[in-house]
């Protein structure tokens, strides 16, 4: 088993604000945490981003730029006509709220050719996909998604997922708990956030999230609370591991980047509460910057720190 692969969409993001002036970049929660995979693994570790392109000039820029810095996209399809989906951060304070334009996307297709998915997921140590990932897609596309990740796992590969839980994607909340509840029995680590799970499944606390994830058949749990202690639940034990402190400007990409930081520790061979304290590291660090993709250098010494 050898490389990382994360499924999701990547996303034209339009942020920065000044006056009318916006700079575009790309962006999407999988592909945020592929990007600090990417950073804090050695240059030959093979990490790949697994979706479906268009083949309109933003998506030729969004493929150069992945392979540009050292991700590669495997088997992802290139769609005759379609184009990527597109969001524009809008910042109160650090605090950020986003406008999406994503109903025609390409990433939308990602799981339509299954031997391709599979193809993709092949071999993989570690695949990570998150609610997002499953929200986008068509249900009979979830399911594609959830059967190769199953099988991928059968054949040894270490799954991963974050539920994050964003209502607007979703037909209702009763499907998005059935969907993401699938989805965590399929998962060897969860990285859930707190009150996205207190707003999907009324969890009172962090501890009722590792408690209910872990009734699933979860073994390692990671709760994360934003500038609150995040609650490690892994190897018979548990453990609040404070946040780093940080100046933020932008919290776009703080729960991605951390976990990130999180399977690249693991994947050096920290145990969870010490990848849990350097991913916080890498966070921190992220929020001091505009967008959801830090400096790559930046996220790196921030991780070795």
């Amino acid at each position: 088993m050898g490389g990382f692969a994360a499924i999701g969409e990547c996303m034209i993001e339009l942020s920065g604000a000044n006056g009318d002036q916006w700079r575009m970049g790309f962006a999407g929660d999988t592909l945020n945490t592929t990007w600090y995979v990417r950073a804090l693994t050695k240059p030959e570790y093979p990490v790949d981003y697994v979706t479906a392109f268009g083949d309109d000039p933003f998506s030729v820029k969004q493929r150069a730029f992945l392979s540009e810095n050292g991700i590669e996209t495997a088997n992802s399809p290139i769609i005759t006509g379609a184009r990527p989906g597109l969001y524009a951060i809008t910042l109160t304070g650090a605090e950020r709220s986003f406008t999406y334009w994503r109903n025609d996307a390409a990433a939308r297709q990602l799981a339509d050719d299954t031997d391709a998915l599979a193809k993709s997921l092949d071999g993989r140590e570690i695949i990570y996909f998150s609610g997002i990932t499953m929200g986008i897609l068509s249900p009979k596309n979830r399911q594609n998604v959830l059967n190769a990740v199953s099988n991928a796992r059968r054949q040894g590969s270490t799954i991963a997922f974050d539920a994050n839980y964003r209502p607007r994607l979703w037909e209702n909340a009763e499907t998005a708990r059935q969907v993401l509840s699938n989805a965590f029995h399929v998962a060897d680590i969860a990285l859930p956030t707190f009150p996205d799970e207190n707003a999907l499944f009324g969890d009172a606390t962090p501890e009722d999230t590792a408690n209910r994830i872990a009734s699933y058949g979860v073994r390692e749990i990671v709760v994360k609370d934003g500038t609150e202690p995040a609650l490690v639940v892994a190897e018979g034990n548990r453990t609040s591991v404070p946040a780093a402190i940080a100046k933020a400007v932008d919290t776009t990409g703080a729960g991605d980047s951390f976990n990130g930081g999180y399977i690249a520790a693991r994947l050096g061979g920290l145990n969870p509460v010490e990848a849990a304290t350097s991913a916080h590291k890498v966070a921190a660090r992220v929020v001091e910057f505009h967008g959801a993709l830090a400096p790559m250098s930046e996220a790196r010494a921030a991780f070795i720190a």
